[in-house]
């Protein structure tokens, strides 16, 4: 099978698991207690007439199947209506949000990365010795710190006591260096546990293939150290970590909640816990979906680059 075909049979793969998505998303928020027009009408006495009118607007008062058939299509035609509390296009309203979280979300990750591969390598490389000692340290320490208590003590260090940060955003485009700097904290809070996790999983999956007997092959023929660990050891090693970082990339784009909260980020988090808060629908469904459709397709990349690294795995 051709890495072409493997992909297409992937892509069909996952259509009924994003159909299952947007299934799961319209029941659990249609679980919640009251509805939007609850929150508009504040549960005050209104005239019966207004109360019918904003359900009939918003499509509240037809059967719950056909309000899930409608917000189907619209969701397949990325028109997901307007906000019944704010009167704005969810759209547009999620346009401006999520390029935020896509720039927090990726710079973790990248520093994630860049921390977490070197690091990895180095604890194999040195088995026992005290750089291996030292990483295994750290990343127990960024695995078991959670991110919320990261993130305060941060901000009060570097943005209240010695006021290197800001404390807010700036109010300044999202590319700018205002901004980068400003993202220098929640990226740091955000990335340090992945950057752990990735450290301690490359450096278990190093070392066994260090035992492996082709490694002894390659250094028996000769071969240089650095090739024989960064062109033929590192690329097997990899396969368990693409799984994890490529699922750990979509969860830090999706689940900034708590450290956009902390540092007042304005992304897709703090928009989703106001909607939440105000049972504002559309919002919540059109952000929940986002962040089912993000984990399902860093799945399919994930297969892909699987399929990359290792051809036996598309047949």
């Amino acid at each position: 099978m051709s890495l072409g075909r493997y992909v297409c049979k992937r892509l069909l793969v996952t259509v009924p698991v994003l159909v299952g998505v947007t299934a799961l998303t319209f029941s659990f928020v249609h679980v919640l207690p009251g509805d939007a027009v609850d929150a508009i009408v504040g549960y005050r006495d209104v005239a019966a007439g207004t109360e019918a009118s904003i359900r009939a607007e918003y499509r509240l008062d037809r059967p719950v199947w056909e309000q899930y058939l409608l917000w189907l299509w619209d969701a397949l035609t990325l028109e997901f209506g307007r906000s019944p509390i704010t009167g704005r296009r969810v759209a547009a309203t999620i346009g401006r949000r999520l390029p935020a979280t896509l720039a927090l979300g990726g710079a973790a990750w990248l520093l994630a990365l860049a921390i977490g591969v070197p690091a990895g390598i180095v604890a194999a490389v040195r088995q026992g010795e005290p750089a291996d000692e030292l990483s295994r340290l750290a990343a127990l320490a960024g695995i078991a710190t959670p991110n919320f208590w990261l993130g305060l003590v941060l901000l009060l260090v570097f943005s209240v006591r010695l006021g290197w940060f800001r404390v807010i955003p700036p109010d300044a485009p999202l590319v700018s260096l205002a901004m980068a700097k400003f993202m220098i904290l929640p990226t740091l809070t955000l990335g340090t546990a992945s950057a752990a996790f990735v450290t301690r999983l490359l450096r278990s999956s190093m070392r066994r293939e260090l035992d492996a007997a082709y490694v002894r092959a390659a250094r028996a023929k000769g071969l240089r150290e650095r090739t024989v660990i960064l062109k033929h050891v590192l690329r097997n090693a990899l396969l368990p970590v693409v799984t994890v970082t490529g699922i750990q990339l979509a969860f830090l784009i999706d689940g900034a909640v708590v450290v956009e909260q902390i540092f007042s980020w304005p992304g897709m988090g703090r928009l989703l816990v106001r909607s939440i808060l105000q049972r504002d629908y559309p919002v919540i469904q059109a952000g929940v979906l986002l962040i089912g459709v993000t984990i399902v397709l860093a799945n399919l990349l994930v297969d892909v680059v699987y399929a990359v690294l290792d051809p036996r795995i598309r047949y």
